[in-house]
């Protein structure tokens, strides 16, 4: 089967989204099949206000992109399209020119950028908001400048308003891949037929680490530390723990730069890192936290932790509350609650045959339910599916 992947890398071309999409790719590829991709990647934006303008104006319709990708279209002739992102390089406008090729189609949905502008349902206090499902829809995230930005805030909605109304998005699509039940039931509240939907699990990558399951030393916060993952009331529990060893593994949001420098000294940054660097710090971890305050996809953060048999304390939210079971392989918390998050990492550290026997059921569901054998038996259901359409 010949499949070819759409993306639109983001701004680090080092994101979640890449890792994902590639990994699926690299499945496809040892299962013998020919994957070929179109991507354009926003990290030409930078600080041009006039590539900005350009980003504003080709997240609504590129027609560059849509003659480039017919060109690949024809010359590759592939079975399958998936696409993963079009903004802002490429546009939903490619779909109805897919459509006129009569070539199936799916789009994998790593977030909720179908019905929300920013992807997040977060508002510009990085609360849960679902305003843009009803009533003024998109004009909400302008007049709540989700983005902090009026320009961005404008750019974000008008492009998801040609979407849904210009470009049919959720008519043009034969199919969509979502990470978890959460997420498809979202999907079927606001209009996706469920006879669409089909779940599959984030592909968690293999470890680069030999397996020597120790109990560890940290608390750790491990990806992007940002304001919508909860690193802000991560490391006010790091300050009210003191006695305690905290880590944060990972890139650091530059609007968070200043939160760097006033944590307490029991938090060690270690920056980003990568391979056996990456997954030896899962190793030095006792406890894994993910206290994420928006629906998240499905955090590879989490499945990763599993593999290693480490517990995870997360929020009782999204997807998280579909991989962690309460009291068997991790913990519970209220998204923002600080004061359960403190008592959930106290309680849990001081615990270490606790900590070992949820880290054992963690690693044995992580085997059982995200192989990669799994996984890529569902992608071909879908496939299957879209192509007998």
């Amino acid at each position: 089967m010949k499949i070819l992947f759409v993306h639109n890398n983001y701004g680090s071309n080092n994101s979640g989204e890449e890792h994902a999409s590639q990994g699926l790719a690299d499945l496809l590829e040892s299962n013998n099949h020919t994957v070929e991709w179109f991507r354009k990647s926003s990290d030409v934006i930078q600080d041009s206000f006039l590539m900005k303008i350009l980003a504003f104006c080709s997240g609504i319709y590129n027609p560059r992109a849509v003659r480039e990708l017919k060109i690949k279209i024809l010359e590759f002739k592939p079975d399958i399209i998936q696409v993963q992102n079009v903004y802002p390089f490429i546009s939903p406008a490619i779909l109805k020119m897919i459509n006129r090729l009569n070539i199936p189609v799916v789009m994998r949905c790593p977030n909720y950028r179908l019905f929300c502008p920013t992807g997040l349902h977060l508002d510009e206090k990085n609360e849960v908001c679902e305003k843009c499902l009803k009533g003024l829809k998109e004009l909400n995230a302008v007049i709540k400048n989700c983005e902090k930005s009026r320009f961005k805030s404008l750019g974000y909605a008008l492009r998801n308003f040609c979407a849904r109304t210009l470009w049919k998005l959720p008519k043009n699509m034969d199919a969509y891949i979502v990470q978890s039940d959460f997420q498809k039931n979202k999907f079927i509240e606001n209009g996706i037929p469920s006879s669409k939907l089909f779940v599959i699990p984030g592909l968690t990558p293999a470890l680069k680490t030999n397996e020597i399951i120790d109990v560890g030393e940290y608390v750790s916060f491990i990806g992007r530390a940002s304001t919508e993952k909860g690193i802000v009331e991560f490391i006010e529990v790091a300050t009210a723990l003191p006695m305690l060893n905290f880590a944060v593994v990972g890139a650091v949001d530059p609007s968070l730069e200043d939160l760097k420098k006033v944590s307490p000294s029991n938090v060690l940054w270690t920056g980003f890192l990568s391979g056996k660097e990456y997954d030896s710090f899962y190793q030095k971890s006792k406890i894994v936290v993910v206290p994420s305050k928006w629906y998240e996809g499905f955090p590879n953060v989490i499945t990763r932790a599993m593999q290693h048999g480490k517990p995870v304390i997360t929020s009782n939210i999204g997807a998280m509350q579909s991989i962690i079971e309460h009291d068997i392989n991790g913990l519970l918390v209220e998204p923002g609650n600080t004061v359960q998050l403190k008592n959930a990492i106290e309680n849990l550290y001081k615990d270490d045959l606790k900590c070992k026997k949820m880290g054992l059921m963690g690693k044995e569901k992580a085997k059982v339910a995200y192989n990669d054998t799994i996984i890529y038996k569902e992608l071909m259901n879908v496939y299957k599916f879209i192509i007998k359409k």
